[in-house]
């Protein structure tokens, strides 16, 4: 027996987002690209709607959006890869939610990209990045790579990028165990601090916002 969806942002059944709170919804601006990062691209801007509908899928397990995040990471991806992959959540984490949302976008998005999905990353043990200042993100976290990745050309998804130091260490692993490109999609980026400076690289725009 199918349970009926619901709107993670405002409880409405029908799809995740509604159509009203997907109108509300805004394309991410351009991002500065994280060290290490050859590209790095996200889907919304985490404000407003968006920040409710990616906090909700993170904190509280409303997985009706998953499909409709992916499918939007998804669509700006411009590079060409070969491989998907996402940068894990840390073991507290994983244990106290059961899931890790990195994961399941992933997963989708590999799905929408007709792409293999393989876990290629274990996090190092340390505190997770929520809530700590752009001083102690930049100080961790610390990533390795479970194999060898000779010539491949990785994606690696996350749900939010904020400074960009959680992506940075993961393409640190990656191309340490030998990676020609990593690439990077987010679900969400956080809007920049006033006075903030954005890199020349364009905004590309998603056939959803049509």
């Amino acid at each position: 027996m199918l349970l009926p969806t619901t709107c993670p942002v405002c409880g409405a059944q029908g799809p995740a987002p509604c159509h009203r709170c997907a109108a509300e919804l805004r394309p991410a601006r351009s991002l500065p690209v994280p060290a290490g990062v050859d590209s790095c691209r996200a889907f919304l801007d985490y404000d407003g709607a968006a920040r409710e509908l990616v906090a909700r899928l993170k904190y509280r397990n409303a997985r009706g959006s998953v499909p409709f995040l992916a499918r939007g990471m998804a669509a700006v991806v411009g590079e060409p890869v070969d491989l998907v992959t996402w940068a894990p959540t840390t073991p507290a984490r994983l244990r106290a939610r059961g899931f890790d949302q990195a994961r399941l976008l992933a997963k989708e998005v590999a799905r929408d990209l007709g792409l293999p999905c393989r876990p290629l990353l274990r996090r190092a043990p340390g505190p997770a990045q929520t809530g700590r200042g752009a001083v102690a993100r930049h100080a961790g976290p610390g990533f390795v790579a479970r194999g060898p990745l000779a010539g491949r050309h990785v994606l690696l998804v996350d749900d939010v990028v904020t400074t960009g130091a959680t992506v940075s260490a993961a393409a640190g692993a990656l191309r340490g165990a030998g990676a020609a490109t990593v690439h990077v999609v987010a679900a969400a980026r956080t809007l920049p601090s006033r006075g903030h400076v954005h890199s020349a690289m364009p905004a590309r725009r998603s056939p959803l916002w049509k």
